[in-house]
């Protein structure tokens, strides 16, 4: 799938760290992009919306971004629970990434991202390849 076109969920709670990924997200050309503060929120409108990409933080009130992944993978339909996801955290503890490791992502990128490093990680995401992590 071509980048430009996806539609992307883009997880995060602090109003200064989202509007600087949303923003970098529309410098490459994504449109597309549906805003929320947590994971929680997130799912309720996860079955209207069918992103092709997710994009979460780590930590986050009600529900973090693990606790959201592993929700979403455990979703009935196929089309939902496979959603690729991207982590966004400025935790990059062993112990947080590899928490994250067993939930099937594509990647996890340290917070905040170059537009190199997510370009290349939403690319190789959308085409299906899990991609190295940071």
């Amino acid at each position: 799938m071509d980048m430009k076109r996806a539609r992307v969920m883009v997880l995060e709670d602090e109003k200064i760290m989202s509007t600087f990924i949303l923003g970098n997200l529309r410098r490459l050309g994504i449109l597309d992009l549906y805003a929320y503060t947590d994971g929680m929120s997130a799912l309720q409108e996860i079955g209207n919306l069918k992103p092709d990409l997710i994009l979460t933080d780590v930590h986050m009130q009600p529900m973090g971004g693990i606790e959201f992944v592993q929700q979403l993978r455990t979703l009935a339909d196929p089309q939902l629970s496979s959603i690729p996801v991207i982590f966004l955290s400025a935790d990059s503890s062993a112990s947080t990434v590899g928490e994250t490791l067993p939930l099937g992502v594509a990647g996890y990128i340290v917070k905040p991202p170059s537009m190199t490093a997510l370009a290349s990680k939403i690319e190789q995401a959308l085409k299906g390849y899990s991609t190295t992590i940071f």
